[in-house]
This record gives C-alpha cells, structure tokens and sequence, in this order.
C-alpha cells in the first residue's frame, strides 16, 4: 500500500507503528542509540507498510497478463499540449497497472497526492542526475515508490534513504555508511549511485521492466528467473512463480505511478502542492561542528540546516574526517564564511525539571538522568533521600552554548569563558579526557582544531572554554587568583611539578585564527617567528584553520 504518513521528527518512540483511522499503518521513528540525534532517526518505509493490502488486492485480479489492454496513443506516446513524447519510460496497461491506478486514485488517493507534493522537493535533482546518466527521466517515480520521497526511510530489510539502498549495494556504488554518516540518506550522492546502478541493471538485461525489478529482486534472482523461464520478456516471466510477488508487483506499480504523476488532472489530483525544489551551498567546517553552530553562522533555523544534512547522523559533522562539506541554504555561504572565524563554544550547566511519580525513588531518577546521587540531592538542597510523589527536581545537564564573537575580537575571549589548558599526559584519549570534564569529545576536537578525535600526543596542550555556569574541574585545576585574568586556569600535574603554582607558566597569549590567517602572518603580528608558534602549539606541519586557538607570547 502507497499510504503516505506525516513525517513524525524526534518522537523518541518506542514502538514503529500506529493504527490510522483508514486502518493502514503511520510510519513512526524506530529507536535508537542515544547519540543518534532524534530529529535524524529514521522513519518507517511507508511503501513498505501497504504490501499486505497490494498483495490482496494483487491476487483479485487473476492471471498476470501476456496480452496488454490497447489505450489511446496520445496517453501512452504524446501530450497535445507538448510537440515530445509523454513518457521516455515504457507504459502498458494491463489487469495489474489498472489496479494500481484504482488503488492511487481510491484507497490510497490521500495518500498519493502527498507523495505528489513531496516530489517537488526532488523533481529537478533527480531528472538532472538521471539525464546526465542517460537514463528515462520517468525513473524518477522510482524513488515514489521505493521511499514516497523520504530521505529517512528505513525498511525492515534494512534498506534506506529515497532509492532504498542496502548497505552493501550503497557501498559498491560509492555511498560511505558508517556510525557519523549514512549517505544513503543524502538525496544528491545516493541518485548518483541509484542512477549508475540502474544504468548497470538495464545494459544487463537490455529490458527497462528487467531492470527494474531486478532493482527491487536483485540482479541474481533476475538471471535465475530468465534462465527458468527460458524467456526475456518480463509479463511472460511474471505469469510463473520464478519471482516472489513483492518483485513482480513492482513494475505494474511503477508504470502506474509514472502514468498518474504526468497528468494527475487527468486522474482527478487537482489544487496539488509541490514543495519548493531542494537547494543548497557547502561550507568547509571541522569535525564535530554540530547543526546547531552552522544554524548559527548562517541565520538559518536549526531545522532546516538538519533539512539538509539528513545524511549525518548524530547531527554533527563526522568526528574521523578533518574537513566536511556541510550543506547549508542558497545564498548564505559569504555570511557563513564572515561568521566561521568568530563562532565560539562554551559548555554550560542547565536545568530540567523532574516531577517525582508515585513509587520513584531517588536511585532510580538518577539513573533515569545518569548523575549521582550527591549532585542530585546538592542542587535540590535535600537533607533525605526519601521523595514525595508531587515533588519539583532540578536535574543538571550539560548543554553547549554557541555565539558569534564581536567582529575584531581574537582569542581574548579568556576573559568572558573558563579558558582550561589541559596537557595530553601518556595514554590519555579524548574520551577520556571528555569524561573528566563532561564535555562533549565532538567539542575538545572543535575547539582545538583537531584532524580526528584520534590525533593527540604526549605533551600536547588542550584548550577547553567552560562557561562560569559550568561545573568546578576537577583536582589539579589552579587559577590566577586575584589578577585580571582569573579566568585562565591551568592545568598541570601537581605530583610532577610539586608547589609549583600554575602562574609560573609562561605568559602566553590566545589567539583565535581568521579567515587568510597564516603561520607567517600571524609571526610577524606577534613579533616571532613560524617556528616557535609551531613549537608553541605542538605542530606537525604549517597547516591552520579558522576558528582554531593558538597559544602565542611576545620575544
């Protein structure tokens, strides 16, 4: 069945369906680990969820048909209104496509005409990729009837994204699947590989109907159903079991879709609402810059920047690559790029609140929240661990703030944030240190302009920017009491340097690297040289990127 459900962002569910009241499923998010962003979770295939009522629908209208119902020529082969052909996709109709034009135009019309809608967003994307491909624009409705234009749909297959690929067939064709990224869900990079896939598929079989349901069966399974069959001709083949019905159907289904998309006045969908063409521009960003930063740099709403990049997963650029081309809105690249070099992060303490149910106890909330006991009962000022049902909790967290420096501000930001220098010391990690100051790993990769979250060394200094909300660090943590600059704490190993106090570090400056920023020019501003700002910070190479700290003194 085509229903077509709203798409259902962030629900958090633990369940993948509910009833509609025309009885047929609503696709709903399916849970995942806690570091999937919620809003990215994938959906529910809703094509998948009609497959009952086709197959029933299916078995009503006897044999699979040989010989095709003649229809007028200027319905298959001409619009009067054009001087081309209507369709440059093969179209018959035969006892099967006829039930599917009933079923789009009956039980399943509502349904149909959103799917109509949602095309728009991928109209132009998908006939140009497939036209530079030379390929039948009418494969087009391909992607109608695998994911009703979803980005996120997930099947129980395992299939995903607008073509449905799996994801072995999504990696041979050049699609990266990994835990930050699933390009399968990037509507432009997974047309491409649905484009080179169905071209492979029809220079096979030489037979548009062949290849398209071997998109759906398999390649193998088609060779297999030829050679039994002993025919190449795809009603004659459907006239026999050597194809499960989920394949066979795809075709009549297809040509169905197709006939009905080009007039849909004719099929009575008329006062449609397309949705406007999918646009965009890159920006070249770190790892770990989080939807929210790039919302940020670009005056854009967080949910249309997720919009996008439906293809990242945990709604961060991927943490294993050093530079990631992030999508962000048509026309908003030159402000991006302006804001890039002055975007700062900071994490901050906030509350929620928790009202306590009947039977909750203290262990329980805290595991709920994962915090200790302590904490818990310190911010709520309680002297017993016993809870009254009714009770108002606030339940700290960890949230990361984001803003725009003022422009001309550089890295004397130390005097509005907690500016914590953290030396590597050996057989520490990121996480590790992530876990010590409960900071994201994502943000310690950001602010100190990391590859990776995997490239650190011995010796290597860390800047770490908490908000004066945030949480006190932990012990070996000293400050500059008393001086204008009592906001820069130090860290250093109090076991190795005994009575050592962190103001005999040398006197460094902080500088946040701009745009056209170099080692060399950034030398001759502080009256030193490429050298020893290299030496300085630790690095390997000449090699910085805006938004990147560096620690600089004058000599």
């Amino acid at each position: 069945m085509l229903a077509l459900a709203l798409l259902l962002i962030g629900s958090g569910c633990t369940t993948t369906h509910q009833i509609s009241s025309s009885g047929l499923d609503v696709p709903k998010a399916i849970p995942q680990s806690p570091e999937i962003d919620p809003d990215l979770e994938p959906l529910v295939s809703e094509p998948e969820i009609s497959l009952d009522q086709e197959l029933k629908a299916l078995a009503s209208t006897g044999s699979w048909e040989e010989v095709l119902v003649p229809i007028e020529e200027t319905q298959i082969c001409l619009d009067p209104k054009m001087a081309e052909p209507l369709y440059d996709f093969p179209v018959v109709v035969n006892r099967q496509v006829q039930m599917y034009i009933d079923l789009f135009q009956g039980k399943q019309r509502k349904y149909f005409a959103k799917w109509l809608g949602r095309s728009g967003r991928y109209s132009d994307l998908i006939k140009s990729e497939l036209e530079t491909a030379g390929l039948p624009k009418d494969l087009l409705y391909l992607a109608m009837i695998e994911s009703g234009f979803n980005q996120r749909a997930y099947s129980k297959s395992k299939a995903v994204g607008l073509w449905q690929f799996m994801s072995g067939t999504g990696r041979d064709y050049g699609l990266s699947v990994t835990r930050y990224v699933d390009e399968r869900r990037d509507a432009e990079k997974s047309t491409k590989a649905a484009a080179a896939y169905l071209k492979d598929l029809y220079e096979e079989f030489d037979d548009w109907y062949l290849a398209v349901a071997a998109y759906n069966g398999g390649p193998g399974t088609m060779r297999k159903a030829i050679r039994k069959s002993k025919s190449r001709d795809f009603w004659k083949i459907a006239q026999n079991r050597y194809l499960r019905m989920e394949t066979k159907r795809y075709v009549p289904k297809l040509i169905a879709a197709i006939m009905i998309a080009k007039q849909p006045e004719k099929y009575g969908f008329t006062d449609l609402a397309y949705a406007e063409p999918i646009t965009w521009e890159t920006l070249e960003v770190g790892p770990g810059l989080s939807m929210a930063a790039v919302a940020l740099l670009t005056s854009s709403s967080e949910k249309d920047i997720k919009l996008l990049n439906q293809e990242l997963r945990t709604s961060k650029t991927p943490l294993n690559q050093e530079r990631y081309r992030v999508k962000i809105p048509s026309g908003t690249k030159m402000l991006a790029q302006s804001n890039l070099p002055r975007l700062h992060s900071v994490v901050q303490t906030d509350y929620k609140t928790h009202v306590v149910k009947k039977g909750e106890t203290l262990a329980k909330i805290c595991r709920r929240y994962n915090i200790n006991t302590t904490t818990l009962l310190k911010v709520n000022k309680l002297t017993s661990r016993n809870l009254k049902p009714g009770t108002r909790l606030r339940i700290p967290y960890q949230n990361v703030a984001y803003r725009i420096l003022p422009e001309g501000m550089d890295a004397r930001i130390a005097a509005q944030d907690d500016l914590i220098l953290h030396t590597v010391r050996r057989g520490e990690t990121i996480s590790k240190i992530s876990s010590r100051y409960q900071v994201p790993a994502e943000l310690i990769v950001a602010w100190n302009g990391l590859p990776n979250m995997h490239k650190i060394a011995e010796g290597q200094q860390l800047a770490l920017y908490m908000s004066s909300t945030s949480s006190t660090p932990r012990s070996g943590a000293s400050s500059r009491a008393g001086s204008a600059e009592s906001s820069l704490l130090v860290l250093s190993d109090s076991k190795k340097q005994p009575g050592k106090p962190a103001v005999q570090e040398a006197p460094y400056t902080y500088y946040l690297v701009r745009s056209g920023d170099s080692l060399w020019t950034i030398s001759r501003k502080f009256n030193t040289s490429p050298d020893r700002i290299k030496r300085w910070n630790n690095l390997k190479s000449n090699l910085i990127h805006p938004g990147n700290t560096l620690k600089l003194k004058d000599v």
